[in-house]
């Protein structure tokens, strides 16, 4: 069993939901929540982390659905979730993330901004809480606590550059959301980049993902890691390319000892949070928080949950474009298990599980489509998510488990230097075979291609495929029907402002395109 650390509990039993604008329910009066220095350490900084994860939709940076990782998944040729019969077409949604024929008024687009920019606010309050109480908390732990609050919100502004370009740049709780304006997006770039380098030096050098103090808090690893992908998007945010820089940030993700697992599953499976590789997750408890994985059961079948005594949703599964990728039905390659539900379906005790009429499940991996109505693979088709180990033991109908949910890991930053290498005209090959070695995959040519291949291919279902096709020049639908899009002025690149935001500020511009 996981031996959690008071503060986690602590965060696990802090604050809930509040808008943008209102003040926490369950908020402490001031003079018992600002007694201590604990107290201001819980009610200013822990509790912010309640929102890394979610358990209602469009809430948290994954793991849950309608928000942030659906943008980043199934707004890319990775995954997809197809027109079951009567199932799964909610109004059009799921096909216009698939043929990015996305409007304004899309609701993952609304959840994403409102839960960003949320956040945003909370860690603007936090600031402001504590340099009231400076002389409370000391100099020391008002530097250190500052930092941690400060670079948490460079990394929400981040996710707000990547998915809506220009955005509003708010550094003050007491500012109305109705009267700000947009931002250049490479303003906003600096603002991130300028606040991590004026915090790292204060946030500690520390693992963020092993039990102890630091377990699931913003350290410098993770700081580190989130400059290496600023650096690396740099061009698509800026114009500007940054590779040497994306490069040193990785190099000190070297220097802090992070290093591949062994076997790549063991940086999914439950009660994953001794991992070398893993930089920062969100921490999951089943008897102790509310941060939910709802991601395995949207995928599975309605009976291969069933076998678990969960819900399957039938949703979620891989593109032709994904099994092109990994080789499928021929050339696998090994990750392809280690990812993916892909053919006959076998309960807990080894049992082949059975389909609605009696016969052997079996999932069809190539027999996806847009809308699957009529066809006799409406239930079958495409291959499913496997990438974190089924925690035969969880609860709320298999969405409370115990891995916990990987964000950011180390074998990302190899394949960041390698494509940095290759970029400028050097050799990126040994950071390239080394992730492929792990993997039991044969040594290949480290080109940007196979590099855009690899990815995929390491990283399938870890919502980084989007940002990853934006940079290559490779943005686009594969949706080629009479009603296709016509993407090629980039505007799908950036998602629209949503159009309730809007309606409540006429200052916001909207992105070109929509």
């Amino acid at each position: 069993m996981k031996k959690y650390i008071t503060l986690c509990i602590i965060i696990a039993l802090a604050f809930t939901s509040c808008s943008l604008n209102e003040t926490p329910s369950s908020e402490l009066p001031e003079s018992e929540a600002y007694t201590s220095k604990e107290n201001l350490y819980l009610n200013t900084v822990a509790t912010l982390y309640n929102y890394i994860g979610g358990y209602e939709d469009g809430q948290g940076l994954q793991g849950t659905c309608r928000g942030i990782y659906d943008l980043q998944t199934f707004g890319s040729d990775e995954a997809m979730i197809p027109q079951r019969g009567g199932d799964w077409y909610d109004g059009g949604l799921w096909q216009a993330m698939y043929k990015h024929s996305w409007t304004a008024g899309h609701d993952l687009m609304k959840n994403s901004w409102i839960y960003l920019y949320k956040v945003i606010t909370l860690c603007n309050r936090s600031l402001e809480t504590l340099d009231t109480y400076k002389t409370l908390a000391g100099e020391d732990n008002h530097r250190a606590w500052t930092a941690e609050v400060r670079a948490l919100r460079a990394m929400y502004y981040w996710y707000l550059i990547d998915l809506f370009g220009d955005v509003p740049l708010v550094t003050n709780s007491s500012v109305s959301m109705n009267e700000v304006k947009r931002e250049q997006r490479a303003v906003v770039f600096n603002f991130c980049e300028d606040e991590l380098l004026s915090v790292l030096n204060f946030l500690p050098d520390k693992n963020s993902t092993h039990e102890g103090d630091y377990y699931g808090r913003i350290t410098q690893p993770v700081a580190f890691f989130i400059l290496a992908k600023l650096m690396l998007q740099a061009e698509v945010y800026t114009g500007v390319p940054r590779w040497n820089d994306c490069i040193s940030y990785c190099n000190e993700l070297d220097f802090l000892g992070y290093s591949l697992e062994p076997v790549y599953s063991s940086n999914f499976q439950v009660y994953n949070q001794n991992s070398k590789e893993n930089i920062f997750t969100i921490p999951m408890n089943k008897n102790l928080f509310s941060n939910q994985q709802q991601n395995i059961i949207r995928s599975l079948h309605y009976r291969h949950a069933a076998a678990y005594g969960y819900n399957g949703e039938n949703g979620a599964c891989a593109t032709l474009k994904t099994l092109q990728v990994f080789g499928y039905p021929d050339d696998l390659d090994p990750r392809f298990i280690d990812c993916y539900h892909y053919s006959n379906v076998y309960g807990p005790e080894g049992e082949h599980v059975t389909d609605r009429t009696g016969n052997p499940l079996t999932y069809e991996p190539d027999k996806i489509q847009l809308d699957l109505s009529g066809s006799p693979y409406v239930e079958t088709a495409g291959a499913r998510m496997f990438k974190y180990q089924f925690d035969k033991n969880a609860i709320k109908d298999g969405k409370l488990v115990d891995n916990d949910i990987v964000l950011f890991r180390y074998a990302d930053v190899l394949l960041m230097r390698a494509e940095c290498n290759v970029r400028l005209g050097k050799d990126g090959s040994a950071d390239y075979n080394a992730v492929r070695k792990r993997a039991g995959a044969t040594t290949r040519e480290c080109t940007l291609d196979n590099i855009l291949d690899e990815r995929l291919l390491e990283l399938a279902w870890e919502g980084w495929r989007r940002p990853d096709l934006i940079r290559f020049h490779r943005y686009g639908s594969l949706y080629e029907g009479p009603d296709a899009i016509n993407e090629s002025d980039g505007h799908t690149e950036v998602f629209p402002i949503p159009a309730d935001v809007r309606a409540l500020n006429q200052s916001l511009t909207q992105n070109p395109g929509y």
